[in-house]
C-alpha cells in the first residue's frame, strides 16, 4: 500500500493535498458489500440477449459501505437492465472498483456466454475441447479462456497450466510438425513394444507393416502411395503411447497416407491388446472426411474381426465456427470431439461485452442517468431481482423491485412494466418466485461459501436447460422480458419527470 500511494504521488498534479493521499492509506474494503446471482447462472442484461453473470473468485455479488463523512449508502449497478452485481459502499472505494470490477466480468462473462453458444449448437453429446491458447488476447486471457470457456459447457482443454491451476481436464493430439519430422521407418528408435497382458517384446514397426500390407489390400489402396515417414511418426507415437495412441491424418493425404497408417498401426496395436484412442482431421470438408473415415473404420472392424474398431473417436479443428457446427447438423457428420480455438476464445461475433457501472442511489436517495435511448436508461434505486417461473418450470420473466418492497407471491397475479413497454401494465401469475441475489461479501470478508469450479459449470448447464426453446434457441429467439413494478416505474417516472 505504502508504495502504491507513493507512485500515485509521482503522477498526480503537485497540488494534489497531503491529505488525500493520507486518506487513500486508510482505505479498505471492511465496509463493502457484495451481492450477485449464483455463479453460472443465465442472466438477460439486454432485453432478449442472453450472457453469464461474472465469474470472479468463484463468486461474488453485492459490495456495500458507507459514504465517507456521510450518512447513507451509495449504491452501484451492473447492466443496463437486469442487474447481475450489486454494490453498496462509499463512494470513493465503489468508484475506485468500477474499473477493476468491469475487467473482471467483462471478458469472463464473454467467454462464458460464447461457449454455451457453441454447446447448444453442439447438443448434449459432442465433446467439446478448448484449444486457443495460440490465438488468446496474451497469457491471461488464454487462462480465463479456458476457465470460461469450461463453465460455459466445454468438456476439456489443450491449455496444460489451465489444467494444473484449475483442474480442468486436459486434452490433445499429436502435431503435424511431429508427423513430418520422420522421413523412414529406420529411424523409429525404440522398436518394440510389451503386449498389454505381458510376455515378449514385439518389433512395432515391423508388426505394422505388416498390417499396413493387408489394409492397403482391402481399400485398395497403392502400398507405394503411403508416407513411410507418416507411419513412421504414428508407430513411434504409438511405442510411446499404446493405450493412447491416436492418429492426425492430413498431414499428406487421408485416404491414400493417413487412414491406411494410422489403420494398420492401430490394429497392430490391437494384436498386442491395446486400443486406439481415435483420429484427427484439420482441414478439408470435415463432416463429409468424418463420414468417409467412419466407413473405413467399419470396413476394416468387420474385415478384421474387431469389432471396437467403427466406434474410434473422429475429432475434428481447423477455425471452427458456429457456422461451422449448424452445417455438421445440416449435413450430418460422423464426428465426436470438436476442437474450438479462434473463434471461442477471441469471441469475433462480439468482440467486448459492454457491462457499465452505474450509480443508482446516493445517501438513501435514487438517481436517475437519462437518455433518449430507453434501453440505455438506468434503473434508480437499490433494488431485488427476481426470476418468475411458469407451471413448466421455465422462467418466463425478470422482475426488479425496490429493495423495501415485499416479494411476490407464487400464485398470485402481479401487474408489471416491461421494458421497453413501459407505458402499459401487463398481468402475470408466476408459478414459483426466486429471489436471484445473494450476499457474497460483507464487512470486508466472504459471507457465503464459494462453489467450486466444476459447480459452477453444472449450474451453467442446469441454467440453460431450464429456459424455454424459445428463449433458447440461438436464431431469432423469443425475446426474454425485463419488467419492473409499478412502484419502481412510478419512481421511474418522477425522477424522469423532475429531471427534465
Amino acid at each position: 500500500m505504502v508504495g502504491d500511494v507513493a507512485y500515485l504521488r509521482s503522477v498526480l498534479p503537485a497540488s494534489t493535498e497531503d491529505a488525500f493521499f493520507d486518506y487513500l492509506a486508510t482505505l479498505d474494503a471492511s465496509e463493502v458489500t457484495v451481492s450477485a446471482v449464483p455463479e453460472g447462472s443465465v442472466v438477460f442484461a439486454r432485453v432478449g440477449h442472453m450472457q453469464f453473470p461474472p465469474l470472479f473468485q468463484r463468486g461474488f455479488g453485492d459490495i456495500s459501505s458507507r459514504v465517507p463523512g456521510e450518512d447513507g449508502d451509495v449504491t452501484t449497478r451492473l447492466s443496463p437492465q437486469v442487474p447481475f452485481l450489486q454494490v453498496k459502499g462509499p463512494l470513493l472505494v465503489v468508484q475506485l472498483l468500477e474499473t477493476t470490477l468491469l475487467c473482471l466480468v467483462n471478458y469472463a462473462s464473454l467467454v462464458a456466454t460464447n461457449a454455451a453458444r457453441f454447446r447448444l449448437l453442439a447438443g448434449p453429446d459432442m465433446k467439446l475441447m478448448e484449444i486457443g491458447l495460440r490465438r488468446a488476447q496474451g497469457p491471461d486471457g488464454a487462462l480465463s479462456a479456458s476457465k470460461y470457456s469450461y463453465i460455459g459447457g466445454f468438456d476439456c482443454t489443450s491449455n496444460v497450466l489451465a489444467g494444473k491451476l484449475y483442474g480442468i481436464p486436459v486434452r490433445g493430439t499429436i502435431a503435424h510438425s511431429f508427423i513430418m519430422s520422420f522421413t523412414s521407418l529406420e529411424e523409429v528408435q525404440p522398436r518394440e513394444v510389451t503386449p498389454l497382458e505381458g510376455g515378449e517384446p514385439v518389433d512395432l514397426p515391423a508388426l505394422a507393416e505388416s498390417w499396413l500390407q493387408r489394409v492397403c489390400e482391402l481399400l485398395q489402396t497403392p502400398p507405394e502411395k503411403v508416407n513411410q515417414g507418416e507411419l513412421a511418426a504414428f508407430v513411434s507415437y504409438a511405442i510411446t503411447f499404446p493405450q493412447l495412441f491416436q492418429g492426425l491424418l492430413d498431414t499428406y493425404c487421408v485416404r491414400r497416407s493417413g487412414l491406411p497408417n494410422f489403420c494398420a498401426v492401430a490394429l497392430a496395436l490391437h494384436q498386442l491388446g491395446y486400443r486406439a484412442i481415435g483420429v484427427r482431421l484439420d482441414s478439408g470438408d470435415l463432416a463429409q472426411q468424418s463420414k468417409e473415415i467412419r466407413r473405413v473404420l467399419r470396413t476394416c472392424g468387420a474385415h478384421f474381426q474387431v469389432p471396437w474398431f467403427e466406434t474410434i473417436p473422429i475429432a475434428v479443428s481447423n477455425d471452427i465456427s458456429e457456422h461451422s457446427l449448424e452445417e455438421f447438423s445440416r449435413e450430418g457428420s460422423e464426428i465426436d470431439m470438436i476442437g474450438v480455438g479462434t473463434n471461442l476464445v477471441t469471441c469475433p461475433l462480439q468482440p467486448s461485452l459492454g457491462c457499465v457501472y452505474k450509480l443508482v442511489e446516493v445517501n438513501g436517495s435514487p438517481c436517475l442517468k437519462l437518455t433518449e435511448d430507453e434501453e440505455k436508461m438506468t434503473i434508480p434505486g437499490i433494488k431485488t431481482i427476481y426470476r418468475l417461473y411458469d407451471a413448466a418450470g421455465h422462467p418466463f420473466m425478470d422482475l426488479m423491485a425496490l429493495e423495501e418492497e415485499p416479494s411476490p407471491t407464487a400464485g398470485q397475479e402481479l401487474a408489471v412494466r416491461v421494458l421497453g413497454h413501459l407505458g402499459e401494465t401487463s398481468k402475470v401469475v408466476p408459478t414459483t418466485v426466486e429471489p436471484l441475489h445473494r450476499t457474497y461479501f460483507r464487512d470486508g470478508q466472504v459471507s457465503e461459501p464459494l462453489p467450486t469450479l466444476l459447480e459452477v459449470r453444472s449450474h451453467a448447464q442446469a441454467s440453460l436447460s431450464l429456459l424455454s426453446p424459445a428463449h433458447r434457441r440461438l436464431h431469432e429467439p423469443q425475446p426474454y422480458p425485463v419488467a419492473v413494478t409499478e412502484r419502481l416505474h412510478r419512481l421511474l417516472t418522477e425522477l424522469r419527470q423532475a429531471s427534465q
